[in-house]
């Protein structure tokens, strides 16, 4: 099965519960009046759009309507299919700025939210590129994250640094940094600890490795991504606004994606934040996370069942 196929198939629960919704409520409703709004409006609500995406959907709507782009309720699919692709398109990763390695990204991310995982796969996917990289095992405070990172290193043939349980987060990014440097590295992907993002330490800690790294190598960290757990919905959103007062993130990784049926976050995320969502995982397979294509995204939303 294509990624395609996979993310079609990963979208089934939120394809059900948005664009199947729609179907029922077009062919429930002869023509459009207010009470069809104001139940498309609650349908959009219910998919994890958001508030604000909602509300600026359904000016659209409105503004379709008046300029008679949308006669019927029947109009209205394909309607929402474009302004949707094209709200996702806008926030669509530009073409990537090459740097000279080592390029580090920096992995953040609450805890159970996939991080570790994301982090392994990220290696795999570079390592099928002919990319040499390295992974910083930063998350300290959980024995079993660094046994996790060490195991897929001998799985995708990574170097993974770390130091003992406990250890200050900054110097293994630092070490990391320093031999990426010495060895030649591609990629240095550096994972975080993944406590409470309310917490002032656990973001005082970030900032600290930033610095620590911008001294090595002073335009890194290159790229700073959030893991978000597709299945939280607005939450995900939450956290990003909380992560984002502490480190400027570069974009937005989204786990669990064939799990939920609050796709419809990425429309959020792509609308409220000034976040590309840069990678999206539909599976546990290690080719189950890819780069973010808005246009197969949307394709994959509204596909024939």
């Amino acid at each position: 099965m294509g990624f395609f196929d996979k993310l079609k198939a990963g979208l089934e629960k939120t394809r059900k519960s948005f664009t199947e919704k729609i179907e029922q409520l077009v062919i429930g409703y002869a023509t459009i009046d207010d009470e069809f709004l104001d139940d498309l409006e609650a349908l959009l609500l219910s998919a994890d759009v958001g508030v604000p995406t909602t509300a600026r959907l359904m000016t659209e709507i409105r503004s379709g309507i008046k300029s008679k782009e949308i006669n019927s309720p029947d109009d209205l699919q394909p309607f929402l299919k474009t302004k949707i692709s094209a709200m996702l398109l806008s926030k669509a990763q530009a073409e990537p700025v090459f740097y000279k390695p080592p390029v580090v990204m920096l992995i953040v991310g609450v805890n159970g939210v996939g991080k570790t995982t994301t982090i392994g796969k990220l290696a795999s996917y570079y390592h099928e590129e002919g990319k040499k990289v390295l992974i910083a095992a930063a998350d300290t405070f959980r024995a079993a994250a660094i046994d996790q990172l060490e195991i897929w290193g001998q799985r995708t043939g990574t170097e993974v640094i770390k130091h003992a349980e406990g250890s200050d987060p900054a110097a293994v990014a630092f070490d990391a940094v320093q031999a990426a440097k010495a060895r030649k590295v591609d990629i240095v992907i550096i994972d975080t600890a993944g406590r409470l993002h309310t917490k002032s330490n656990l973001m005082e800690e970030l900032k600290k490795i930033n610095r620590v790294i911008a001294k090595e190598i002073p335009d890194a960290p290159h790229e700073t991504l959030l893991v978000l757990d597709a299945t939280t919905g607005q939450n995900a959103i939450n956290q990003a606004k909380l992560f984002g007062d502490a480190v400027r993130l570069s974009g937005v990784v989204l786990t669990k994606l064939d799990g939920t049926a609050k796709g419809g976050v990425v429309i959020a995320i792509n609308n409220e934040l000034s976040l590309p969502v840069k990678w999206v995982g539909v599976g546990e397979g290690v080719n189950d996370l890819r780069p973010f294509d808005a246009a197969e995204f949307a394709g994959a939303l509204f596909a024939d069942k």
